[in-house]
């Protein structure tokens, strides 16, 4: 029976009068104890619902629980994965910006480089220049000087020493040594 207008309970089946008696009806202690027994029964099932009712809400309450849970780790699984992107997208755009600054900078560092390369380059000309105006103005004044040194190296009278008439041997040409011969040759 599981009509929702009838309910019947333990108390309604041990109240329950079957009117007058009739002749040659049950035997009355036999249909007390039957409905003690289903009076028992009834509350013993009675019981059992509730318990079962219990049981239900207990689990019905659980299963919102864990459906807010659910939904809970849902989202926070959602909010990661946004971050998670958003974090890539900005590492991606620091990546990208320092690309932009190292590649700036070598550029910057290797035009600086190059500058650099240029200025040596023209000192060293520079240097190169001085180098050879220098040789050029030691190799007139060895030359001057040798030129000095031959035309005093002429022959000149004769000295005498206490009465001896010996014979002086005219001057040699003065030698230029190698290292100053290889300096003017330059």
């Amino acid at each position: 029976m599981t009509d929702e207008s009838f309910h019947l309970t333990p108390l309604d089946i041990r109240r329950y009068d079957f009117g007058a008696r009739a002749f040659r009806g049950y035997d009355e202690n036999k249909v007390e104890d039957f409905r003690n027994q289903v009076a028992e029964e009834l509350e013993r099932l009675t019981r059992a619902n509730q318990e079962l009712e219990s049981k239900a809400r207990g689990f019905h309450e659980q299963l919102r629980a864990f459906r807010e849970r659910d939904k809970a780790l849902n989202d926070a699984l959602v909010s990661a994965q946004q971050l998670r992107a958003e974090i890539r997208e900005q590492a991606d755009r620091e990546a990208q910006l320092i690309l932009r600054e190292a590649r700036s900078e070598s550029d910057q560092m290797v035009a600086e480089a190059r500058a650099e390369i240029r200025r040596l380059e023209a000192e060293i000309a520079a240097l190169d220049k001085s180098r050879l105006t220098y040789i050029g103005q030691l190799r007139a004044l060895v030359e001057r000087q040798l030129a000095e040194l031959n035309a005093s190296s002429l022959p000149s009278p004769p000295l005498r020493n206490s009465g001896e008439n010996e014979a002086v041997e005219p001057r040699q040409p003065v030698k230029t040594p190698a290292w100053l011969e290889s300096l003017v040759k330059e």
